[in-house]
C-alpha cells in the first residue's frame, strides 16, 4: 500500500514536467532568434543540467544514468536543433540532427541527412563532393552535388563548422531520404575524433533489428501406427501395351528434330524404332537430317555476349511514370496533316529580322509550341488533368518540351507560352535544352506543365508517331517531319507541290472526349496553316 502511494505521489510531481520543458525550449529558441553567438553546446549542457536536477529532486532518476540525460531529454520531447535548408530550391528540406557527447567520448556534432530535393524524391545519389574531410564550411557554400530523380542539384551548407566525416562518398547510390551522409563539428580539433565514426542502425534510417522470436513450442512426437509389410507392398502393374521401344540414337534424333515417336512405325525387332525409321520419316517430310543445332565443344549452346548498363535515376523515374501512364490512362490518338508552306515562309522572314537584330533563329518547333499554346487557350478542356473527385482545368498554359540527352529524357517547361513572343520562346527553349544536356535542371525548370510537345520530325526525320501521355496531364502532341507531296491543282490534269507535316494528339479519354480532341486539332491546324494569326 505504501509503495502504491509513493507511485501516485511521484506521478503528481511529474505533471509539471512539460511546463519546465516548455520554458527551456523557449529559452533556446530566443537564443537562436536573437543571433546569439554563444556555443550551442553550452546551452544544451545547461538544458541537460536543469532537467537532471529536476528529475533528481523528484526521485525519478532510478535506472537512468546521468550520461544518458540527453537521450531522456529527446524522449521527453525537447527539440534540440533542427535547421531547415531551402536556398536554391523552395522544396528542399535537409535532414539534420544535433548530437551530444556520448559514452564513446564524441564531441558535439551535427548529422547531415540526404535531403528531399523534389516532391517525388525518395532516394538519391551522391554525384560528387565539393568539400573534403577537414575543410571549413560556411553557410551558403556548396557541400556536394546530389543526383535526384529529376536532375543533379547542389546541396548547400546550413551553418558554420568543419566537415569531420563523409559517410557516403562520391558515386554512392540509392541513399534513402534522411539517411546520414556526413558529419560536421564546430571545433577543428574535434575532426580527428570522427575518423572511424560510423552511424548506428537507428541513425541511418534503417529499421531497428527485430527481437529474436521466441522458439516454437516443442511438439511431442506422436507415434504412428506401424503398417504391415503386406500393406506397403503393392502389386506391380503389367507393362503397358502402348509403350514405345526405340533405340537411344533414334530417341536422340527424334528429340533434336522435334519428332513424336508415336507417329513413327518401328521396323526393328519387336517393332523397335531405329535410326533408319527416323531418317525415312524426316525424308518423307522434306526435313534436312544433317542440320545440327550449333553447340560448343562441350555440347552446350553458345552463350550470348552482352553488357549490363546500370539504371540512372532519371531512367528509373521515366520508366515508372510511363508504365503507370500506359496502365492507368485510357489513351486514344488523333492524327492530322497540316500544310506548312506559309509557316516556313513566315519563319524565313522572321529569321531575317532576327539575324539583322542579332537575335536567335526561330525554329519550326518554336512555332509549333506557340500554336499549341494558343489552341489550348481556345479549347481549354484539353488544358486539364484528371483526379478522382473532379477534372482540374488550368488557367495557365505551360508547355513541356521533350528533350533527349545522353542521360535520358527531360521535359523542361515553358511557362505561359500563350502570352510569350516567338523570340522569347525560342531563347527559353534553347537555354533549357542546354541545361538539360548539362544535367543541371532545377525543379522549377520542369515542374508545373499542363501539356507536352514531343518533336521527332525535325531532328530525326520521323514521319509520324504516337507519344505516351505525361501524367498528370491529359494530352501530348507528337510532331512528325515535313515532306513534299503532290496535290491536285485547280485545273484539270494539273498538280502542284506542297509541304505537309503530320501531327498526332494523344488524349486521356477520361478528360478529353473525341470531339473535343478533334476541335483542338482543328484549332492547331488553323494556326499552323495561317501563321499570321498567331501574331495578332
Amino acid at each position: 500500500m505504501a509503495y502504491a502511494s509513493r507511485i501516485i505521489n511521484h506521478s503528481k510531481k511529474l505533471r509539471n514536467v512539460h511546463n519546465l520543458l516548455r520554458q527551456d525550449h523557449a529559452v533556446l529558441v530566443r537564443c537562436f532568434s536573437n543571433g546569439a553567438q554563444s556555443s550551442v553546446c553550452k546551452i544544451e549542457a545547461a538544458e541537460r543540467e536543469r532537467v537532471s536536477k529536476f528529475v533528481a529532486c523528484n526521485h525519478v532518476s532510478s535506472g537512468l544514468p546521468r550520461n544518458n540525460c540527453s537521450r531522456a531529454i529527446m524522449r521527453l520531447g525537447i527539440p534540440t536543433v533542427g535547421v531547415a535548408y531551402s536556398r536554391e530550391l523552395t522544396c528542399s528540406q535537409v535532414q539534420s540532427r544535433r548530437g551530444f557527447a556520448s559514452d564513446a567520448g564524441l564531441p558535439p556534432h551535427q548529422e547531415i541527412g540526404m535531403p528531399s530535393l523534389s516532391p517525388t524524391m525518395t532516394e538519391g545519389n551522391i554525384a560528387r563532393w565539393l568539400k573534403e574531410e577537414g575543410d571549413k564550411v560556411n553557410p551558403g557554400e556548396v557541400l556536394c552535388e546530389v543526383e535526384t530523380d529529376k536532375a543533379t542539384v547542389e546541396m548547400e551548407c546550413m551553418e558554420e563548422g568543419y566537415l569531420a566525416k563523409i559517410i557516403k562518398g562520391d558515386g554512392s547510390k540509392e541513399i534513402k531520404v534522411g539517411e546520414i551522409i556526413a558529419i560536421t563539428v564546430e571545433e577543428e580539433e574535434d575532426i580527428a575524433k570522427f575518423k572511424d565514426y560510423s552511424p548506428s542502425t537507428s541513425d541511418s534510417g534503417a529499421p531497428a533489428a527485430k527481437e529474436p522470436a521466441a522458439p516454437p513450442p516443442k511438439q511431442e512426437p506422436v507415434q504412428q501406427p506401424v503398417s504391415s509389410p503386406e500393406a506397403k507392398s503393392k502389386p506391380r502393374s503389367p507393362p503397358s501395351e502402348d509403350r514405345l521401344f526405340a533405340s537411344p540414337l533414334a530417341r536422340k534424333m527424334a528429340e533434336d528434330h522435334k519428332v513424336t515417336l508415336s507417329s513413327i512405325k518401328g521396323t526393328g525387332p519387336d517393332g523397335r524404332i531405329v535410326k533408319a525409321d527416323i531418317e525415312d520419316y524426316l525424308a518423307s517430310r522434306g526435313k534436312d537430317v544433317s542440320a545440327p543445332t550449333p553447340k560448343t565443344k562441350d555440347g552446350k549452346l553458345e552463350a550470348l555476349d552482352y553488357v549490363d548498363i546500370p539504371h540512372s535515376q532519371i531512367r528509373k523515374v521515366t520508366a515508372s511514370r510511363l508504365l503507370i501512364s500506359k496502365q492507368t490512362i485510357p489513351h486514344y490518338y488523333l492524327t492530322v496533316d497540316t500544310c506548312v508552306d506559309k509557316l516556313l515562309d513566315l519563319r524565313s522572314q522572321l529569321n531575317s529580322l532576327q539575324e539583322a537584330s542579332g537575335g536567335k533563329r526561330i525554329s519550326v518547333n518554336d512555332l509549333v509550341i506557340k500554336a499549341a499554346a494558343l489552341a489550348l487557350r481556345k479549347v481549354p478542356q484539353c488544358n486539364s488533368s484528371w483526379t478522382d473527385d473532379y477534372i482540374r482545368q488550368y488557367n495557365n498554359v505551360n508547355i513541356n518540351v521533350a528533350v533527349q540527352t545522353e542521360n535520358g529524357l527531360y521535359v523542361p517547361v515553358i511557362r505561359n507560352a500563350d502570352k510569350k513572343g516567338l523570340s522569347s520562346i525560342s531563347l527559353e527553349v534553347k537555354q533549357l535544352a542546354q541545361k538539360a544536356k548539362e544535367n543541371s535542371l532545377k525543379p522549377e525548370d520542369y515542374e508545373g506543365g499542363t501539356f507536352t510537345v514531343s518533336n521527332l520530325g525535325g531532328p530525326f526525320g520521323i514521319k509520324q508517331f504516337c507519344a505516351i501521355i505525361n501524367p498528370p496531364q491529359s494530352g501530348i502532341l507528337a510532331v512528325g517531319s515535313a515532306e513534299k507531296r503532290v496535290i491536285p491543282s485547280s485545273g484539270p490534269e494539273q498538280f502542284q507541290f506542297a509541304s505537309f507535316m503530320s501531327v498526332t494528339l494523344s488524349c486521356d479519354h477520361r478528360v478529353i472526349d473525341g470531339a473535343i480532341g478533334a476541335e483542338w486539332l482543328k484549332a492547331f491546324k488553323g494556326y499552323i496553316e495561317n501563321p499570321e494569326s498567331m501574331l495578332l
